[in-house]
């Protein structure tokens, strides 16, 4: 029970939630009472609102979403909890089907289609965006949807789903939306408002356990903020360290129960570092495990288990190795011998065995899973993860620690946000276990104490929309809605809600400055003449004097066109003085006054004309985009005018409607043209991984081998038909495309020809998990392909799913 109540507020709230017998009744099965937000929330889910629930990681918000389901099965109704990624899927219904049992709960994620007709269905959010669009019949008696983790609309490649659902949905179903604590929540509420009708917006900032926040600087654990409760200001000792060890030579002490031995002094200004080792072994001494290492890289994952392993670290008693053990083989019975010993199973068992493990994108996924369960029973105490597990994943660790507080983008290294760094940090502290949790950050010589200060003291972060139509979305709403129809959706987008509020901002600002603009115009005025006029001579010559100098700070001419190109510009100067000369306003005794008016208003007259051309390409922005995609696709004959002067969908834009993903054109542009007719299966798995593989920026400059046959004829064939549409894009000024991407082709072909994880993984940088990740998206781009198809390609299609979904895959894909 929220403490901040009194005890007449916590009576009078009773008293309210006792009237309401569904409300009352599931606060009868919770092991423990409603926060204050919890129950705000879900009494206006009971009262027939849709809520927007903004609340720090860890402070329950899924309680309301569960009050829902409640709600809707005591309702006769059906509904849907949506996540952004399987695993989370995975989790949540692990956790109701153990409170409503296997026949009331379903998961549909692409990957698994267990109980679809259930009364309560777990799914990704694509899933659900697909249903929408073919109006499948398991919308009937549809009462509620609940959208975990919301705020992942702002992901550039997948955040468009979640406005694509909001906005499709049918009009009668209340959207309960869970987010992260955003600083525009109630911008995001009033958009979620106007599109879905009575919407209450409940944000909290009260995390449940609160947030110690440390530094480790060398060895030593200091607070990274001053002692007084609520403090923003960075604690001075620690200030004064840093800037008295950026002074002085390094010189690590001994420390710590392990003894460690200490470094040779040498000139380097630097902070010392410990290792990963060092660090647990600290934590550990601090009573401050289970700890989660964030590290901004899959290699330094792996790394600091190798690095804590070696320093002889172990945090498991003897009778927990065998739990361990027993799990781990449990998860994994189903592997090939072969494939365990190419995974590194047995070194990553040894890892658990001692308490140790990491988590990323590139483990088997029964790895993850493993490692979540072995945390959740606190058996694995040290989690070295990338920060993909701070998306949801419920493991809470007491304490979270930062390897650094920069990671690089796909381009630079740039700072963490704000926000990232709320995310990650809210993993500290185990609701019900901790009394606080900790954040620790290993200090740097680069790191700078009040931007470090002012990083960690934000708690909020706001909430842009990533939403842009695509071709696969403007022919399901021309289906759908009609031309018309759907560019009148497509307005009421949150993208569009939120370009419309700035050009409000940027209008407001345009009267002011139209108003001084009149004002410079009189002020510049001349009783001889057109003082403006005589400006713009003015400034003429002093950008032709400009490039006369550029042209001459290379030293003398080289050639005989520089010369020219110099004469010419000495000779316009010349001209245009003698035109200033012979102009009226020339010989007005307060020219000089007058001019600097004139430069005052044709800097602002610039300035306006900026801002007017921001407005305009944010007025209607979307529509605009999905006006151009309409056109584009009208002149490949996806899209034709019907007898109403409407658009309907061709044949080619019916099977474009069915085609999900960046390169949803590409794809069907080739199926109708039948160049991949003549691949075999494996050659054809090895295409469609072009399309679903993108190479990291340090793997472009490498030349991948090709499958022989075929493929290399077809693969030409198919970024030929890319450079085409690339082509008709731009004159259409829609966004370009990365071009198909052949770096792990030889491998998916050599894996459906039947070659062993082992030899496929031998030599390349894929990890398995990648590599099972891609072989996930492969298959469900050629179960697309073999869904709208000739016969021929559709056989093949099939065939290399078969032949993909295979060994580890197979065992990956149903597990």
């Amino acid at each position: 029970m929220n403490q901040e109540l009194s005890a007449a507020e916590r009576y009078a709230r009773s008293k309210q939630n006792r009237a309401n017998p569904s409300l009352q009744s599931f606060i009868e099965q919770l092991d423990f009472g409603l926060d204050d937000f919890q129950d705000r929330a879900c009494r206006a889910v009971a009262a027939g609102k849709s809520v927007l629930v903004a609340a720090p990681t860890g402070a329950g918000k899924t309680v309301v979403g569960e009050f829902g389901i409640h709600l809707a099965l005591n309702s006769g109704l059906r509904v849907f909890y949506t996540t952004p990624i399987k695993a989370l899927s995975n989790q949540k219904y692990a956790e109701l089907v153990k409170r409503y049992g296997t026949h009331r709960v379903g998961l549909l994620t692409g990957d698994s289609n267990i109980n679809g007709d259930a009364d309560v269905v777990i799914m990704t959010t694509e899933v659900l965006r697909n249903m929408i669009y073919v109006n499948s019949s398991a919308l009937t008696n549809l009462g509620f949807v609940i959208m975990d983790e919301v705020h992942y609309l702002a992901d550039r490649f997948r955040g468009a789903v979640w406005e694509e659902v909001i906005l499709h949905l049918p009009k009668d179903v209340k959207v309960i939306s869970l987010s992260a604590t955003v600083s525009n929540a109630e911008e995001f509420g009033a958009w979620l408002d106007e599109v879905r009708g009575d919407t209450e917006v409940i944000v909290s900032e009260h995390r449940p356990v609160p947030l110690s926040q440390h530094v480790l600087f060398g060895t030593e654990l200091m607070p990274l903020f001053d002692g007084s409760k609520d403090s923003a200001r960075v604690n001075t000792e620690l200030v004064q360290q840093h800037a008295n060890k950026l002074r002085q030579p390094i010189n690590k002490p001994t420390r710590g129960r392990r003894g460690y031995p200490g470094l040779q002094n040498n000139n380097a200004a630097k902070i010392y570092r410990a290792s990963k080792a060092e660090i647990v072994d600290i934590l550990d001494e601090a009573d401050l495990l289970p700890a989660i290492f964030f590290i901004f890289s899959r290699a330094g994952c792996e790394a600091a288990v190798k690095n804590v392993l070696a320093g002889g670290i172990r945090l498991t008693k003897p009778e927990d190795k065998q739990i361990i053990r027993r799990i781990a083989e449990e998860k994994c019975a189903a592997i090939a011998d072969e494939d365990l010993s190419a995974l590194g199973y047995f070194e990553w068992l040894n890892g658990l065995e001692r308490g140790v493990a990491a988590h990323h994108a590139g483990m088997l996924p029964a790895f993850k899973e493993v490692v979540e369960e072995l945390f959740l029973r606190k058996l694995v105490k040290v989690v070295f993860a990338t920060e993909t597990l701070a998306l949801g994943i419920n493991m809470p660790a007491r304490s979270v620690v930062l390897d650094r507080l920069d990671k690089f983008n796909g381009e630079s290294r740039v700072q963490i946000t704000p926000g990232e760094y709320t995310q990650l940090t809210g993993r500290a502290g185990r609701r019900g276990i901790d009394v606080e949790g900790h954040s620790v950050i290993q200090w740097a010589a680069n790191l700078d104490p009040n931007v470090v200060a002012g990083l960690a003291s934000k708690r909020t972060y706001p909430l842009n929309s990533s939403f842009r139509p695509t071709y696969n979305m403007a022919v399901n709403l021309v289906d759908a809605f009609g031309r018309k129809r759907a560019r009148e959706v497509l307005e009421t987008s949150f993208a569009q809600f939120q370009a419309d509020r700035s050009v409000v901002g940027l209008a407001r600002g345009i009267k002011d400055r139209q108003e001084a603009l009149s004002g410079y115009a009189k002020a510049m005025e001349c009783h001889l003449g057109n003082f403006e006029q005589y400006a713009q001579i003015r400034r003429d010559i002093s950008d032709l004097e400009k490039q006369l100098a550029q042209a001459g700070r290379g030293g003398r001419a080289k050639d005989i066109r520089q010369t020219k190109g110099r004469a010419s510009l000495e000779r316009n100067i010349n001209e245009l003085k003698r035109e200033l000369r012979a102009h009226r306003c020339h010989q007005c005794p307060d020219r000089e006054a007058h001019a600097r008016w004139a430069e005052r208003w044709h800097k602002l007259d610039r300035e306006i004309s900026a801002v007017l051309k921001q407005i305009d390409s944010r007025t209607n922005q979307v529509a605009k985009t999905f006006d151009r995609i309409c056109d584009l696709l009208i002149e490949l004959d996806y899209l034709a005018p019907d007898s109403e002067g409407d658009l309907e969908v061709t044949e080619a834009g019916s099977r474009l409607s069915k085609i999900y993903g960046e390169r949803d054109l590409l794809v069907t542009e080739c199926i109708t043209r039948n160049i991949w007719q003549k691949l075999d299966a494996p050659s054809l798995a090895a295409l469609v991984a072009t399309l679903v593989y993108e190479s990291r920026r340090d793997e472009e400059d490498l030349q991948p081998r090709l499958p022989r046959g075929e493929f290399a004829q077809v693969f030409a064939e198919t970024e030929e038909i890319w450079d085409q549409l690339e082509e008709i894009s731009a004159r259409h000024k829609l966004l370009k495309t990365s071009a198909p991407d052949p770096s792990i082709c030889l491998q998916i072909s050599r894996w459906a020809s039947g070659a062993t994880l082992d030899s496929v993984l031998r030599g390349s940088d894929l990890l398995a998990g990648d590599f099972i990740r891609f072989t996930k998206q492969i298959i469900d781009l050629l179960e697309q392909i073999a869904q709208n198809s000739t016969s021929k390609l559709a056989e093949t299609a099939n065939e290399a799913i078969d032949k993909v979904k295979r060994g580890i895959v197979a065992y990956s894909y149903y597990a």
